[in-house]
């Protein structure tokens, strides 16, 4: 599956629209992660543990935006975005959110 930022794909002709696709993931940092992440804080520089969880969120979002898509018969997904949010009462959840539109293409 294509998956890409911009609205066209160079060397491909968009032959039908889909319709928006999305893929959705939640997860929660867990109490080990936390406590080396504050460990990081104190003593600076970046935190792996959390950069693993972003990482692998936005993946999972991007995985299930792909097979949504190709349910429909899609053979990439044009103008893709990702948004970040943390939730829950104390912001203890990450949210990932992928979108985009699921396009049928000829190549040119």
């Amino acid at each position: 599956m294509l998956l890409s930022t911009t609205g066209a794909l160079e060397g491909f002709e968009i032959t039908e629209y889909l319709g928006i696709v999305t893929g959705e993931t939640i997860r929660g940092a867990n109490i080990v992660r936390d406590l080396l992440a504050s460990v990081t804080d104190v003593i600076g520089g970046r935190s792996n543990a959390y950069e693993e969880e972003i990482a692998n969120a936005r993946q999972n979002s991007l995985d299930e935006l792909s097979d949504r898509a190709r349910l429909l018969g899609a053979d990439a997904i044009v103008g893709v975005s990702l948004d970040f949010e943390t939730i829950g009462s104390r912001g203890a959840m990450l949210m990932v959110t992928a979108a985009g539109t699921a396009v049928k293409l000829r190549k040119i």
